[in-house]
Parts: structure tokens; C-alpha cells; sequence
């Protein structure tokens, strides 16, 4: 079963994270827990640097735009799980956790196309700004006519 994590972490049928490139580390996890939580160390630390990493180009620009501010100052990312008892299912999560990260930035965003507005929503916009421009000449002064 400890050999489920040499293998290779497959996010789409073309692009994997090798095994080498990520780092596991195991800690004592915080919380309650009782006897179990102070005696194992179930927590799991998984690191990967994603600029060092071998995933194309694209998807490392796009994974460092939508995560920077969770990399480290090494731009190393750095994913603690300890949500289970079991280290195994710790590093399970974790590494599910970095798939779904990874495949989030594999999917390109949509190109956004450009749309004008309908005639009636101009017409409406305008008449808006004319009525709420009446009101406010209307808070001046009044002057005596005479």
C-alpha cells in the first residue's frame, strides 16, 4: 500500500506530477484527539514547487497566478492534511487536494466575448439618469421670481 505513493499523481491523461517532485513529511496533527493525536504522527506536509515542476508551462503560469499567495518566499506550496486519523487517508486527501488545485489550473479560462447593450436598456439607463438628475436640481435654492 506504501508503494501507491510512488507512483506518479495523474491529473489529465497527458499532464502527471512524477513521484520525485513531490515531498511528504509527517507530523504530530494539532487539535483534539486525545492520547492518538499526541502519540502519531498522522499529519501529513506535502510539498511541491511548481516552478521546478514538469507540468507544461501554461499550466504553471496559470496555477501560480491563481495560487501565488499560498506559495512559500522558495515558491514552494506547501499542503497540510490532517483530517483523518489514518496517515494513509491523510495522504490521500492531500494529494487529491493538490490534483484538484492542479487541474483547476489546467482548465483555460473562457474567452469573454464581447456583448453591447440592447437598445432598451440604453433607452432605460438614460431615462434613469434624466429622472434622478431632476430630482437632485430640484434640492437647490428657490428663488424668489419676480
Amino acid at each position: 500500500m506504501a508503494d501507491d505513493f510512488k507512483t506518479d499523481l495523474v491529473i489529465t491523461p497527458e499532464v502527471s506530477v512524477p513521484h520525485w517532485e513531490l515531498s511528504e513529511t509527517f507530523v504530530r496533527a494539532a487539535g483534539p484527539g486525545g492520547q492518538h493525536v499526541n502519540t502519531t504522527s498522522s499529519a501529513v506536509q506535502l510539498r511541491w514547487t511548481p516552478s521546478a515542476s514538469s507540468i507544461p508551462a501554461p499550466i504553471k503560469k496559470r496555477f501560480e497566478r491563481l495560487y501565488g499567495r499560498r506559495l512559500t518566499k522558495d515558491g514552494e506550496l506547501v499542503l497540510e492534511a490532517s483530517a483523518h486519523r489514518s496517515q494513509m487517508r491523510n495522504r490521500e486527501d492531500a494529494r487529491a487536494r493538490l490534483k484538484e488545485m492542479i487541474v483547476k489550473a489546467a482548465t483555460p479560462p473562457k474567452r469573454r466575448i464581447e456583448t453591447r447593450p440592447t437598445a432598451g436598456s440604453v433607452r432605460r439607463r438614460l431615462k434613469a439618469k434624466k429622472t434622478r438628475s431632476e430630482v437632485k436640481a430640484l434640492r437647490g435654492k428657490i428663488t424668489p421670481d419676480d
